[in-house]
């Protein structure tokens, strides 16, 4: 089966090996989708840096998120000028507001795990 490459943002990236941030990354790196982390951690995952939010990516398919509700709403700006195709809200991360705010720009949201996606093949 040939797989459609998504080049995934990865917000919450993490050097941290127990966080699902960190799982995923590795994972997509594996089954070919190309990575941007951003996180507030030094360091790197799956080969590649982990970068502030402050260069807007705009060849972004997906952007997964790993950071509680809570912190999201300074990222806004960040999130939406990425203008990627689809947002997955990971289990924790799940935001009404920002959820509005992508339908609104015609950004596909998804209450998933990126994890789950992949192992079933429907990432």
């Amino acid at each position: 089966m040939l797989v459609k490459e998504k080049k995934t943002l990865i917000l919450g990236a993490t050097p941290d090996s127990s966080r699902y941030a960190y799982l995923a990354a590795n994972r997509l790196v594996r089954t070919g989708h190309p990575i941007i982390n951003i996180g507030i951690k030094k360091g790197e995952v799956a080969g590649v840096e982990i970068e502030k939010a402050e260069e807007v990516h705009t060849d972004i398919d997906t952007i997964t998120l790993y950071i509680g509700p809570q912190h999201q709403p300074p990222l806004y700006d960040y999130i939406l000028a990425t203008n990627p195709k689809r947002i997955i809200f990971n289990p924790g991360t799940e935001n009404d507001e920002l959820r509005r705010l992508a339908k609104e720009r015609g950004i596909e949201t998804l209450s998933a795990c990126t994890l789950v996606m992949l192992s079933t093949g429907e990432y």
